[in-house]
């Protein structure tokens, strides 16, 4: 059984690729911040209208969500069948159960 040998291009290589992550992540958590802020101004301000606020929040929070979920949970990645599969399994239990609890209360 042999090792497999790392060479200086190697730990280069590595080492770009952790900077490009590192620097992804930065940049999506930023982004994610900018995204609640503006969810709360849409919220704290008068100006806009709830009929339009909500719409616009449940936007962001979509948004939100799907950014999450590729990037912080790496569901990009290969490999990431089963937290696909889980992920979306719990969706649809989720829709379901609205589904259900406004069908007895408004039915």
């Amino acid at each position: 059984m042999t090792a497999k040998r790392y060479t200086v291009d190697d730990s280069i290589k590595q080492s770009e690729s952790e900077k490009k992550d590192t620097r992804q992540l930065y940049v999506s958590f930023v982004l994610m911040l900018v995204l609640t802020a503006l969810a709360f101004v849409a919220v704290a301000s008068e100006r806009i209208p709830a009929g339009f606020a909500v719409p616009f929040i449940l936007l962001l929070a979509l948004i939100q969500f799907v950014l999450q979920l590729v990037i912080f949970m790496h569901l990009n990645e290969k490999d990431s069948e089963y937290p696909i599969l889980f992920v979306f399994s719990g969706l649809f239990v989720a829709i379901l159960t609205i589904a259900s609890l406004m069908y007895l209360i408004w039915w």
